[in-house]
């Protein structure tokens, strides 16, 4: 039955996807009593899947009216979003992003909406629990669960309800998202920082929710992981290029990895180089095990490796991209 607090309000749920042919129905389904009591939509916006999953959403549209399957030529997430928005968003108050390699409470769009309305924010932001099944996923979770993974990240561990800068992007009012002119499809990771940041210099308001969450999937190789934390580097970096926000400490530290990196070569002139690098793996070894011991959790030496693929990978993609704008201005 609808609450009376989400019965006079609509909201448009979209989910961008490539390739979930093995997730997307399921998601659907779970999906499914938010229709009813939301008075929703779902939007599939697809970037060119080839492995069944638009055959998957077509079938379920002809059977079911409220879900479209909408093309999405340009394929990243920030783009999905625009399109959808764009394209259906001027019929409802809220839009909900739902990730389709991602699980959610039953009632995970109720409570968004409810939050939304009680609380007046113009986005409402959840924490994320990671949760991983094969061996190298479960250290990679650990480690995106602790404080070596995601630097005191509240969205990342989890707070009391509260106002913020940022958060895992859940819910957003359609006419805060058009006022400031949705996301920045220049950016392929780190655009939900970027949009946020521009909501706040707007006068927006941002609520971290305690009512509900999300579980997230970590990537299950080595290749995978530092690929996202290669592109959450030099998102972030265009983050700062654009705004000139400087991050936060917990974002800086990792910063000096790839520079220490460097700098170890120079161990061949004078032992003393190769000090910075070697107290960073020290550190995250020792995090790793002193984690395992305090958690009685096994995975918490291989999370150290996790951890460092992930600083290591930041690290990298910051300066890349730094370099990469200097070399641009210089042309």
């Amino acid at each position: 039955m609808k609450t009376d607090v989400c019965s006079s309000v609509s909201s448009l749920i979209i989910i961008p996807c490539l390739n979930e042919a093995k997730h997307i129905e399921p998601l659907i389904e779970k999906l499914d009593p938010a229709l009813e009591e939301l008075n929703a939509r779902i939007v599939v916006a697809d970037g060119g899947s080839t492995d069944g999953t638009r055959e998957i959403v077509a079938r379920i549209s002809e059977n079911d009216s409220r879900v479209i399957l909408l093309d999405n030529p340009r394929r990243l997430q920030s783009a999905a979003i625009n399109l959808a928005v764009n394209t259906f968003g001027r019929d409802y108050e809220y839009f909900i992003r739902i990730d389709a390699h991602g699980d959610y409470p039953d009632d995970y769009c109720q409570r968004l909406v409810e939050e939304a309305e009680l609380t007046e924010a113009d986005s409402v932001v959840v924490a994320m629990e990671t949760v991983g099944f094969g061996i190298f996923q479960k250290a990679t979770a650990f480690a995106q669960n602790s404080k070596l993974g995601n630097g005191g990240s509240k969205h990342r561990e989890g707070a009391e309800g509260h106002w913020t800068d940022h958060g895992h992007h859940a819910l957003m009012r359609v006419n805060a998202f058009d006022t400031v002119g949705g996301y920045d499809e220049t950016f392929s990771h780190n655009e939900d920082a970027e949009l946020d940041y521009r909501l706040k210099k707007a006068g927006f308001g941002i609520w971290m929710t305690d009512k509900t969450r999300m579980i997230y999937y970590p990537r299950s190789s080595v290749k995978t992981l530092f690929r996202q934390y290669l592109g959450y580097g030099r998102g972030r970096a265009k983050n700062i290029l654009k705004h000139g926000n400087l991050p936060k400490l917990r974002q800086m530290l990792p910063l000096a990895v790839v520079p220490v990196f460097i700098g170890a070569f120079l161990a061949v002139l004078n032992w003393i180089a190769v000090i910075p690098f070697s107290l960073w793996a020290i550190a995250c070894v020792g995090y790793g095990f002193w984690m395992a011991v305090g958690q009685r959790n096994p995975y918490g030496p291989l999370a150290a490796f996790s951890a460092m693929v992930m600083h290591f990978a930041w690290s990298a993609g910051f300066w890349m991209e730094l370099l990469s704008f200097r070399n641009r201005k210089v042309s």
